[in-house]
This record gives structure tokens, C-alpha cells and sequence, in this order.
């Protein structure tokens, strides 16, 4: 999975745990909703500042939105 997946995919999962619409984590972090989008379709590269405030605004790690999260295994 390519990192610009891995980020978008924890983006989304850290938004939607908050009830949070893409419009409101772009106010929280100061980018345009279009560019949180972007961000969880993984259209786009973001830079490392621009990671760094999604973290800010969703109070966690940046390193959180860089974990590459392994399928949990059923049975």
C-alpha cells in the first residue's frame, strides 16, 4: 500500500470516529475541504507540515496517520 493510501486511509477512519465532516477537519486544520478530500482519496501527496496539522486538528501523533494498520483476522 502506498503511503499517500496509508494516510487517507487512517484520515478518514480518525475523522469519522469524531462524527466530523471533511468541511469541518479542513477549518480545525486550516485547509480547503477540497484539499481534505484530495487527502483521503489519496490524489495527493501531502507535505509533511500539512500532515502535521491534520494530526493537530484531530489531537493525535502524526505518526498515527503513518501507521499502516494490518486487516484484523477473522474466525
Amino acid at each position: 500500500m502506498e503511503i499517500e493510501e496509508v494516510i487517507a486511509t487512517n484520515v478518514r477512519r480518525l475523522r469519522h470516529a469524531r462524527k466530523w465532516t471533511q468541511e469541518e477537519l479542513a477549518e480545525k486544520a486550516r485547509l480547503s475541504s477540497r484539499y481534505v478530500g484530495a487527502i483521503e482519496r489519496a490524489n495527493v501527496s501531502a507535505r509533511v507540515n500539512i500532515v502535521g496539522r491534520i494530526a493537530d486538528a484531530l489531537d493525535v501523533d502524526p505518526a498515527e496517520l503513518l501507521k499502516h494498520s494490518k486487516p484484523k483476522a477473522s474466525g
